[in-house]
Parts: structure tokens; sequence; C-alpha cells
């Protein structure tokens, strides 16, 4: 599909209601989630360095961009992209990664606020510009840029820092807006309430569920890393009971045919 469609396609999701947009590590499950019939997907970084043999943060862009192309070509629905910093420190910078993101395919992509060579969140001012820079060509290429207030997964439980950083950043262009890690619903509602942004929220085991975050008015939910680490949590557990007892049980999770037929066969 033409991309200037699905980026249409993917911006008029924001727009009302509530969508899922799981996040596939790898091709196979691109394709996977793309024949249950989500509507857009999205990568992970963690779970494509995984699918490395890596730990998250370890990903080069020129990899990265090799991989957003490859899940684009594999589905036709929408991709985001979790681009973590978008390679500040790589030749051309934010700008440069996001018109190659853009090239490869995407539709959005996410920029956060977390330096891991400094060990610490930016400082606003610093993170506003970046996103500023990042929102103008985002809007030249054409794709949905999306701001990350790392607070809550970096240690930092200062929930009105984290709507002063969302509020700023949607005024330096951004489109959506995301503080991955909340989980408590008031907390949540203040976010949709107070950025005046579609709000993009990450659903973590025994967090709220869809329909809790739809009546909280979230516009857009992900999963990050869960799918995967499901995916090789049962391929482990799976493993070192083969291992340590020699057997596969009948009731080990496995893809059926029908899903297989329906997400590898012809398009």
């Amino acid at each position: 599909m033409n991309q200037l469609r699905l980026v249409d396609r993917f911006r008029a999701l924001h727009v009302e209601g509530t969508f899922v947009m799981p996040n596939p590590h790898d091709v196979g499950a691109a394709r996977i989630l793309t024949a249950i019939g989500f509507p857009a997907l999205a990568t992970t970084s963690s779970g494509f360095a995984m699918s490395l043999g890596r730990f998250d943060a370890t990903v080069t862009r020129d990899e990265l961009v090799a991989h957003v192309a490859a899940i684009c070509a594999s589905t036709d629905v929408p991709v985001n992209v979790d681009s973590e910093r978008c390679y500040p420190d790589d030749q051309g910078g934010v700008e440069a990664t996001i018109e190659m993101l853009a090239a490869a395919g995407a539709a959005g992509c996410s920029l956060e606020d977390w330096n891991p060579v400094a060990g610490r969140i930016e400082p606003l001012a610093e993170a506003v510009e970046t996103i500023r820079r990042a929102s103008e060509v985002a809007a030249r290429v054409g794709i949905v840029l999306t701001a990350r207030a790392e607070n809550h997964i970096r240690g930092v439980d200062d929930l009105d820092d984290t709507l002063a950083r969302l509020v700023a950043y949607r005024a330096a262009g951004a489109e959506v807006v995301y503080a991955p890690g909340l989980v408590d619903l008031a907390q949540i509602r203040r976010v949709v309430n107070e950025t005046d942004a579609p709000v993009n929220v990450l659903q973590l085991p025994g967090g709220p569920s869809v329909e809790q975050l739809t009546e909280a008015g979230v516009r857009r939910i992900s999963l990050g890393s869960v799918l995967s680490n499901v995916a090789y949590g049962a391929f482990a557990v799976a493993a070192q009971r083969l291992f340590d007892e020699g057997t596969v049980l009948t009731t080990e999770p496995r893809l059926t045919r029908d899903v297989a037929a329906k997400a590898f066969g012809p398009r």
C-alpha cells in the first residue's frame, strides 16, 4: 500500500476511539499480528534486540532501519517505530534518522527523553528543542511523531514533571504523547485530560485492561516487549523442560495451522 495512504490511516486512528497497536519483534510476528486483524503495529527496541541475541539499546541505526523496512514490507497496516533517542550521535543526528525511517516505510516514530549515556532524563529545555527539530522533519517527510517522557520507567515517580514535559513536547510539535510505565487509571486520566493530545499507554501485565483504558480516554495502546517476552518465555520454558525431563508437553502453546496459513500464506 502507498505509504502516504498508510500514514493517513495511522493518523486517522488517533482522531477518536481507541486502538491497540501490538509490537512484533520480527517479520513472522508481524505477519501473525496482521492476520489477527490489528489495525497498526509498532516495533519494539527490546524485542528486536532480543531477536539479535542482545540487550536493549545495543542496536545500530542501520540495523534498525533494515528491520523497519522488513517489517513494513511484511504487512499492509501502518507501522510505528520504537526509535529510542533517534540516534542523535550518528551522522545527521535525529533528523537523518527520521528521514531514514520514513524512507523505510514507517508511518510514525517515537522519540524519548532518556539519555542512556548520561544515565539521566534530559533537561526539559534540551528535550523540547530536540522534539522541535524532530517534529519539523517529521512534518516534512509526513510521518507521525510521538514524544515519550521516560520518568516512570526510569525511577522518577513525578507525575507533575511528566505532565509538564508532555505538554511542552506537544507544544513543540509532537502529534502523540506517551509516558510508559503509568498503570494508575487516575494518573492516566490526568495525562489524557491535561495534554490536549492523543495519548499512548503501555499496557502491562496486571495493569488496566483495554476496556478500562478506553474508558479513560486513551487513544492508543501498545505493548512494548510484552509479547516478545511471552514468546521467548514460552520457548525457554519448553526447552528447559525438554532438557530436564526429556519431554515436550501436548499442552505447550503452539501456533495453529489455521493461524499459520493465514499469516504465512500468499498475501
